[in-house]
């Protein structure tokens, strides 16, 4: 079974006016020690993403493991580490026959019925969320709370990432209702160096 790391950041393209400043705060994330990150873009063509993707390998190499979000040809062409699916994207076990049974392969999901359900397939870990209000969806599903975590927790023996309105404030209180991991996108943007240093200090 995989190690997860406390943090697991997620570089949205959609939170930065340029590429230039995603590639910025990738570095930073990577200098204060995070040891993987997912690369998220629901908006770009095929072709941009995977420039995107590739940029982000190039900078961080290998001490980064990468996780690239919905798109399985993608995470293949750009030989990234991982593939994280939602909902409404892929079937895992389709995904899993794409990118094989190396690469790391999660999936999201948002009440225990879901859950129950990705912890039948080969998935490695399983996210569940939002935790507490989060401003990253346009239309969120609705919130879990530490219950909904505690409930995952029972539910499963595999990783469990929880997402969703998660800062250094109330990241403790997340680990200690049965979360392995936090997954953060807003809280690491203003500063991210000395936000996930932060971030690593209160997850121990």
């Amino acid at each position: 079974m995989l190690q997860l790391p406390r943090l697991y950041p997620i570089l949205d393209a959609a939170c930065f006016p340029d590429a230039a400043g995603m590639f910025t705060t990738a570095e930073e994330l990577a200098a204060a020690g995070i040891t993987l990150l997912q690369y998220r873009n629901k908006r770009g063509t095929a072709r941009h993403i995977l420039d995107e993707a590739r940029e982000l390998r190039a900078r961080l190499g290998a001490s980064v493991k990468l996780i690239m979000n919905d798109r399985a040809d993608l995470c293949l062409a750009a030989q990234y580490d991982g593939l994280h699916v939602g909902q409404d994207d892929l079937r895992p076990e389709s995904a899993r026959r794409i990118i094989g049974l190396v690469r790391w392969l999660g999936v999201s999901t948002h009440n225990p019925e879901q859950l129950a359900e990705a912890d039948k397939t080969s998935a490695d870990y399983l996210a569940i969320g939002p935790v507490f209000a989060t401003t990253s969806k346009a239309n969120p599903d609705p919130v879990v709370g530490l219950g909904g975590v505690r409930r995952a927790r029972e539910l499963t023996r595999k990783p469990l990432v929880a997402i969703g309105g998660i800062t250094r404030a109330n990241a403790g209180s997340v680990i200690e209702a049965g979360a392995d991991a936090v997954a953060v996108i807003s809280d690491l943007l203003r500063d991210p160096r000395k936000s996930a240093e932060e971030f690593l200090r209160v997850l121990g």
